[in-house]
């Protein structure tokens, strides 16, 4: 026959959870439990592995130290602690593991003999530390009257089986012996498991009659729901009337397990009154505000030991997080009372409002973002009205950076300007697609250009994930926009750099295809890069219709491709079949290795770079041929001289 000691001794050999020497650097010493201790506190933790080895608990150092197991002791002159404890009852189990109060408690209030005698429990003790804690007064209200209040308070510590921490899993619940109130359970993916809110200090203490669980905490019997305590704190009246204005009641009087991160009247005093009230008087953003500050699942503070994302009711997501003793929230220590206790969940009192994405205006979000400097170009131009109104828009708000020598002068054109960065309908880029056509609130079309490195409406890329607010959403983008303002010839013409390559173009017979609607990248040729080509060379070209339609369809690609979607190498098909090599270097666009002067000129039917070289289809480069130039080329430099007269560009916004 097997005895219940060595029944006991038994069970206690195998591992009693994931929180034992899983991350031990000692494998050779049987028994030997890893442990965190917090430095300057007699706060331990029995963490997971991937915790284990942060060193820290709530951003403060940790020292490793090594215990025997539940059950087990050292030996001296053996390895770790190779002698297994014979087992005693639950009362004498306590004063073993630390909970001397608990025992003295149990003493006092009659439950000794109970938990002496013969049968299977499971007890929450809380450790001599958690007694301590309370206060005079709670103290005073439990052992006044020992035979009752305080058999009471201990008897919902207790369930009437075994129940190892094996068996306490996340969510559920245990009814205690005090009139079979539950205990709610979680066990979270760090390791940590609470128990109402306490934290299991010390797990799977064996007894003749039972299980000892330590913890950190007295616990309390829970009968409100979150949707109670809502009602009965006065500090939450505000919340009240909010809750009820957004119909959550029945959601928060459900079952379920959810965290409520409750804003107090305080919280919502700090918030600007005008936003306040139109918050308050928009259902829809008032539903979203109070979901975003409910969790779907409960988290007690205990559990929180290092940061983690945590989805909420709305949709989105919130940092939580910790900095020694305080709770944070995306970084600020803005919980005042954590771990209130419900039915159906937990409650920690916030000191701050946290509005969601999806509750703000454009011009909330383009303040808080990295394009505020953006906010005050609109605000000067008198646009507020489309960034704060219910008008369904969607804004290209340049990055601060593109303002960083200051903000342009205000005139009709710049307002212009700005209206096309102002897109009808409230858009999402993720359902953006190449060819997409925007209308904007200045009356103009824009493109959207998919790449596989970057998004682009026209020559503005996106720099930053979407912001979608209430009827707004924000777009940051690398740049001002530049609306296009004519064909491709158009741009060319406009443009005094361009003449000797527009009287090329219409010497060559190309002005047609370059008119027409396409999607065209055009490498133009300034008249600087023409004088350097060698005069024998330029008589040739000069001389030969077909040579130079030949060369100029080397200069376009039958693809528009701006600047923002260029990253090391990216190689185009020209017109004229050869491939065209377009890089970046030091921040500057290349052609097939040759600096670009200008970039992103865009056209309707597509975009034109300056260049200031003339590129040479690697297969045929012409070679020099003479000094005078013939008849054709002066007649071309004829027209260039006619159109130069035309000074700087003419493209009105």
């Amino acid at each position: 026959m097997v005895s219940q000691a060595e029944q006991g001794n038994a069970v206690l050999a195998k591992p009693a959870s994931d929180r034992t020497l899983l991350c031990s650097v000692v494998p050779c010493s049987p028994n030997v439990c890893a442990v965190q201790k917090l430095i300057g506190t007699n706060r331990k933790y029995f963490t997971n592995c991937k915790q284990w080895y942060q060193r820290k608990i709530c951003g403060k150092a940790t020292v490793i130290s090594y215990e025997c197991c539940p059950g087990y002791e050292k030996v001296p002159g053996e390895k770790g602690c190779p002698a297994a404890l014979p087992l005693s009852n639950i009362y004498e189990t306590l004063g073993v593991v630390g909970s001397a109060t608990t025992q003295l408690y149990s003493d006092r209030s009659n439950l000794r003999p109970e938990i002496e005698g013969p049968g299977s429990f499971t007890i929450f003790a809380p450790s001599n530390e958690a007694w301590a804690s309370l206060s005079a007064e709670t103290l005073d209200s439990l052992v006044s009257n020992v035979n009752i209040e305080l058999l009471n308070a201990l008897r919902y510590h207790m369930v009437d089986k075994r129940v190892l921490t094996d068996d306490l899993k996340h969510g559920t619940t245990l009814n205690s012996m005090y009139q079979n109130l539950p205990i709610q359970i979680h066990h979270y993916p760090n390791g940590i498991v609470t128990v109402n809110c306490a934290r299991l200090l010390k797990a799977d203490h064996h007894a003749t009659n039972g299980v000892v669980h330590v913890i950190d905490k007295v616990i309390a019997t829970t009968t409100n729901t979150i949707q109670q305590i809502i009602e009965t704190e006065d500090s939450l009246e505000t919340l009240r009337a909010a809750v009820a204005a957004s119909d959550l009641n029945s959601l928060l009087e459900s079952e379920g397990q959810y965290t409520l991160l409750a804003p107090t009247n305080e919280a919502f005093e700090k918030i600007p009154r005008e936003t306040l009230n139109r918050i308050l008087g928009d259902p829809e953003a008032l539903r979203d505000l109070l979901n975003h500050h409910i969790l779907k699942s409960a988290m007690c503070a205990e559990a929180i030991i290092a940061g983690l994302t945590m989805e909420t009711l709305e949709g989105t997501t919130l940092d939580v997080g910790c900095s020694g003793e305080e709770l944070t929230l995306n970084g600020k220590p803005i919980i005042a009372n954590k771990d209130i206790l419900a039915t159906n969940g937990v409650v920690h009192f916030v000191n701050e409002l946290l509005i969601p994405d999806s509750a703000k205006t454009l011009f909330e979000l383009a303040q808080e973002s990295e394009v505020s400097k953006s906010t005050d170009l609109f605000r000067q131009a008198g646009l507020s009205s489309h960034l704060t109104g219910s008008e369904r828009v969607t804004l290209l708000a340049p990055v601060n950076d593109v303002f960083k020598d200051g903000l342009p002068v205000i005139d009709s054109n710049m307002r212009n300007l700005l209206l096309n960065h102002i897109v009808k309908d409230q858009l999402s880029s993720k359902y953006l697609y190449h060819g997409q056509k925007l209308q904007t609130l200045g009356d103009k079309e824009l493109r959207v250009f998919v790449y596989r490195n970057n998004l682009c409406i026209e020559n503005a890329c996106i720099a930053a994930h979407d912001k979608r607010g209430r009827f707004g959403t924000l777009f940051s983008v690398d740049k001002m926009l530049t609306p296009p303002t004519g064909s491709v010839m158009d741009v060319l013409k406009a443009d005094h750099r361009f003449s000797t390559l527009v009287a090329a173009i219409q010497s060559a017979g190309l002005t047609e295809n370059l008119n027409r609607p396409g999607t065209f990248t055009v490498f133009a040729p300034t008249n600087e890069a023409f004088r350097a080509l060698p005069q024998g060379e330029l008589n040739k070209l000069m001389g030969n219709a077909k040579e130079l339609a030949n060369l100029l369809k080397f200069h376009v690609a039958d693809e528009i491709l701006v600047s923002g979607a260029v990253s090391a190498l990216v190689r185009l098909k020209s017109m004229q079949g050869d491939k065209l090599e377009v890089s970046m270097k030091n921040n500057v666009i290349h052609i097939n290795k040759e600096p670009v002067a200008e970039s992103d000129l865009m056209a309707t039917n597509g975009v034109v770079y300056a260049v200031n070289s003339v590129l040479q289809p690697q297969a045929s480069r012409p070679q020099e041929r003479g000094d005078e130039p013939a008849d054709p080329a002066l007649e071309i430099f004829k027209q260039a001289s006619a159109l130069s007269k035309v000074k700087g560009k003419n493209l009105s916004l």
